[in-house]
């Protein structure tokens, strides 16, 4: 039975940490019940308020779900792998294929919470794309979720005039998405710039993203630029930054 000295951990953490290693270790796997308060209590012979302590700390890591009326269960999750030069390569979307394809494999993805109308165009945004000050651009917003857990959301800009009246302004871009669609025409992507930073979210974005507390996301900007240098698309995404590792590979 764990201990609590001066300078030891509080008890309740010191439980969390046995929970964690027994789910890590794979004693516990997913959708497995987590030992309840009541258990707690009487195997480590704490008060009811330490072991309600001791399941929020993983609770608020992600590590389990209380579902109520049933119990805390764990629910691990296999981050995505986000590659930066593959999942955009040309050889993906000029085949059919969608970006999440090179990144979810045979894993369960899809869009939702799709809209699309013209607006005036932010200041960065038309900064951004080469246009003038509001001028009317495409916007595309969307969620994704993957094995059906939110995972990002994006909204999309691109020069109002070059979209108009293409299968771009519709909810199924068709095979390829976006990008083969501009390379019909002949505006095809051949150079991108992503910028990344990360910070805490807003309170809509934990919400939209089931996001759990303390969880930071990860803002990703990125350019699409032609061969002659134009951009016609600006992407804003938002990530869950507990469910992707992101690679990058370069040569020395």
């Amino acid at each position: 039975m764990p201990t609590s000295e001066n300078d030891s951990p509080p008890v309740y953490r010191e439980i969390a940490e046995d929970l964690r290693a027994a789910i890590a270790s794979g004693e516990l796997s997913h959708g497995d019940r987590v030992p309840g308060e009541n258990d707690l209590m009487k195997r480590y012979r704490v008060a009811r308020a330490t072991a309600r302590q001791a399941l929020s700390v993983l609770i608020n890591e992600g590590i389990v779900v209380a579902i109520r009326g049933s119990g805390v269960y764990v629910r691990t999750f296999r981050p995505l792998r986000r590659h930066g030069p593959r999942r955009l390569s040309r050889e993906l979307w000029s085949t059919g294929r969608a970006i999440w394809q090179a990144d979810a494999a045979d894993r369960g993805f899809e869009t939702d919470s799709i809209e699309i109308g013209n607006v005036a165009a932010p200041e960065h945004i038309s900064r951004a794309l080469g246009l003038p000050a509001a001028a009317p651009v495409l916007r595309r917003c969307r969620r994704y979720r993957l094995d059906g857990r939110p995972m990002q959301l994006a909204t999309s800009y691109l020069p109002a005039d070059l979209a108009a009246g293409t299968a771009i302004g519709e909810a199924d871009t068709g095979p390829g998405g976006i990008y083969a669609r501009l390379a019909e025409l002949g505006q095809a992507p051949a150079h991108f710039t992503e910028e990344i930073r990360v910070r805490m979210p807003t309170p809509t974005e934990v919400d939209r993203l089931h996001l759990s507390a303390g969880t930071p996301v990860l803002d990703v900007l990125r350019t699409a630029l032609t061969a002659a240098h134009s951009a016609v698309e600006v992407n804003e995404m938002t990530l869950d930054g507990s469910a992707y590792i992101l690679q990058y590979d370069f040569d020395a």
